[in-house]
């Protein structure tokens, strides 16, 4: 059962450790525990699944035509630490992690997370679960914003993720070889279609060149 911690009277928050949620959690369930509390996914607005359909069809699409490991959209726990499993919006794992999930969830963390703002998830998302996949390993963690169209991209560099492409026309993935993106493809009110923005990734090595 969770850990139960009084803080004041009439207040006992309960703090879940990874196994416990882990065993609560089903399919079709969303939900994220972060530092031991469980916060569960709210329903999301027309923009935002917009947005998430067009980059889950675009990176999933390229990943399959370069045979470069499998993208998750919101169905597989990643258990970071005792306290910490999250279920990010987007996930991509290389062909080498994709061979060390277990049947339940991954036990590290993907090597690119995407996660599209909402009004109920963006402290969280730029907050504590940031730092959570900054300390374990994450190597490219990009934060879209589909209101406000203020998209932030972060990799790896030693220790932290720290920001690239600000204000950039095109967005250079360090983690999936050879990908890239255009920024005014990522407005979910001007979405162009999937198939030529492939088109464009898979024939364009430079893509500054087009611009």
């Amino acid at each position: 059962m969770p850990t139960v911690v009084s803080i004041a009277q009439n207040s006992e928050p309960r703090l879940w450790t990874a196994e416990e949620f882990l065993d609560w959690l089903q399919p079709g369930v969303h939900a994220d525990l972060i530092d031991g509390e469980k916060f569960m996914h709210s329903p999301v607005n027309l923009r935002h699944a917009r947005l998430l359909n067009f980059l889950d069809h675009l990176l999933r699409s390229y990943l399959e035509r370069r045979q470069l490991g499998e993208l998750f959209r919101e169905v597989v726990a990643v258990r970071l630490s005792s306290r910490n499993v999250f279920l990010p919006d987007l996930a991509y794992f290389t062909h080498e992690q994709v061979a060390r999930l277990t049947p339940t969830h991954a036990p590290f963390a993907p090597t690119l997370v995407v996660e599209a703002l909402s009004p109920w998830s963006d402290e969280r998302d730029t907050g504590p679960k940031f730092a959570a996949y900054e300390e374990h390993g994450v190597q490219e963690y990009w934060i879209l914003d589909p209101e406000t169209l203020a998209h932030r991209f972060y990799r790896r560099e030693g220790e932290l993720l720290v920001e690239f492409a600000a204000g950039e026309a095109v967005i250079r993935a360090q983690s999936v070889p050879g990908f890239w993106m255009r920024r005014a493809w990522l407005n979910p009110a001007a979405l162009p279609a999937v198939s030529r923005c492939l088109e464009e990734i898979l024939e364009t090595s430079d893509p500054a060149a087009s611009a």
